[in-house]
């Protein structure tokens, strides 16, 4: 009997953690959603100040050109953005399709469909501080 009611003490401990940790994994997810949101959001306005938060310090963006690997820091990439909406803005169509979250480390997948041009970025993101920080971007263009 005693080894009845410790395997129930055992699987109700189990029970009442499961709903916490799956509320936990609900709330990582939405933190990395909500930083990469605000990559969307830059890109919509052309203003690089909503991702200067999210971006880390040590952020760096890598791609291939012309078959070689470049790199770019994530200031310059702010730095980069124009301050205001690209003129074909209303053709443009941004989308998260993918996020993957475990522990404090998270990857996500962004589609960007422009007129001229297929990008897609993939992320690193991780907790830090509690906060989720865009820390890694590559990305692939595909001219239409």
């Amino acid at each position: 009997m005693k080894a009845v009611l410790r395997l129930a003490t055992v699987l109700a401990t189990f029970a009442l953690a499961a709903p916490a940790a799956a509320q936990t994994s609900a709330d990582d997810e939405a933190g990395v959603r909500a930083a990469v949101e605000a990559y969307l959001r830059a890109h919509a306005t052309g203003s690089g100040e909503h991702i200067a938060h999210v971006f880390h310090p040590v952020a760096n963006l890598y791609f291939v050109r012309g078959d070689t690997l470049a790199t770019r820091s994530g200031a310059e990439y702010i730095a980069g953005f124009s301050g205001s909406p690209a003129p074909d803005e209303a053709q443009r169509r941004r989308w998260i399709s993918m996020v993957d979250v475990t522990g404090d480390a998270a990857v996500a997948r962004v589609v960007l469909d422009y007129p001229t041009v297929l990008l897609t970025d993939y992320f690193a993101l991780l907790r830090i501080d509690g906060e989720w920080r865009i820390v890694n971007k590559i990305f692939t263009a595909q001219p239409k």
